[in-house]
């Protein structure tokens, strides 16, 4: 079995993870902080970067913004995605009214949108709320 490079969610530092410890928990050398949290994580715009383009597992990005209802709507389906899909896809959000010039970057043109990223590339987006098991089945797709 082949190790599986993951950037950390909290520092933003790369830790290798033997793919048979991904299940177990793993935390990050430095920060000691979840590799692969039960929940979606709130990441800033170098992190995402960091971890769109260096990440072994998929990362599926909520850009969403709090005044945003349907955003409001959509949060406990993305969070129990996050649960379903744990050790198989990564879920982080990134508030587009706070780093505006990110979503701009990533052309976002609707909120909430989610984007999948694999291996450095984007793979495929989706603008507009959804359920958890619609969240689920995008995601793994």
């Amino acid at each position: 079995m082949g190790a599986k490079t993951l950037t950390c969610l909290s520092c933003a530092q790369l830790n290798r993870v033997p793919e048979g410890r991904l299940a177990a928990g793993p935390k990050c050398g430095t920060c000691g902080a979840a590799l692969i949290p039960a929940g979606p994580v709130d990441v800033d715009p170098a992190t995402l970067q960091k971890a769109a383009a260096q990440d072994d597992l998929p990362l599926v990005v909520d850009f969403w913004a709090p005044w945003c209802g349907p955003c409001k709507m959509m949060a406990p389906d993305f969070a129990k995605a996050a649960k379903s899909l744990k050790g198989q896809v990564r879920l982080v959000k990134l508030n587009t009214q706070t780093h505006q010039s990110t979503g701009a970057r990533y052309r976002i043109k609707g909120i909430p949108t989610l984007v999948r990223f694999a291996r450095g590339k984007e793979q495929k987006r989706q603008a507009g709320a959804m359920r958890a098991g619609q969240i689920v089945s995008w995601a793994k797709g």
